[in-house]
């Protein structure tokens, strides 16, 4: 592949990307402004946790690579990614943090947090390969993550609250600062 073949794809990429993003945002705002109009006007109610950038930055990541194939043992978005290739590349760029291994490494690595306290950038640990932590990614917010599943489906976002998930859900952690 020549040099303006790979910006003219590189580019593409990048247009996709920004429409994808651009449309999956302008559906969240519809959505709260849809159900602005059914619910009584309420007092403001306290974030959980207070803006946190690197957090913002590693959500962010991870929407961005909605779609990328999926690769047994990928680590990038050229190649594809497994969940803990997903998982590093996603921490690699939006929080400066290297990381390798499996998704039960990624488990040991981090820190154990409760459900209720989840923040955008923590680790969601499920077992669905009938072993302990061996799927893992990245929750984004509202009851929904991001996480590199099977060649069919490759990266995708999913909620906690869907049953194969909700059954499979083994714990939540944090590799970043609250």
């Amino acid at each position: 592949m020549n040099g303006s073949a790979v910006i003219l794809c590189l580019k593409t990429r990048c247009e996709t990307l920004a429409l994808r993003l651009f449309a999956f945002f302008s559906a969240l705002l519809c959505a709260g402004l849809l159900s602005g109009c059914a619910v009584p006007i309420q007092a403001p109610v306290a974030s959980a946790a207070p803006y946190n950038p690197v957090r913002n930055d590693v959500a962010l990541t991870a929407m961005s690579l909605l779609d990328t194939r999926y690769a047994y043992g990928g680590r990038g978005p050229a190649t594809g990614f497994d969940c803990s290739g997903l998982v590093a590349h996603v921490f690699k760029e939006g929080a400066g943090l290297s990381l390798r291994g499996s998704a039960a490494d990624l488990a040991r690595l981090s820190r154990p947090i409760d459900r209720e306290k989840l923040q955008a950038g923590d680790l969601l640990f499920f077992n669905t390969l009938g072993a302990r932590h061996s799927h893992v990614g990245v929750y984004v917010g509202e009851g929904r993550f991001v996480h590199a599943t099977n060649p069919r489906t490759g990266v995708r976002m999913d909620s906690l609250r869907q049953p194969y998930y909700a059954q499979r859900f083994e714990g939540a952690h944090s590799l970043l600062n609250p």
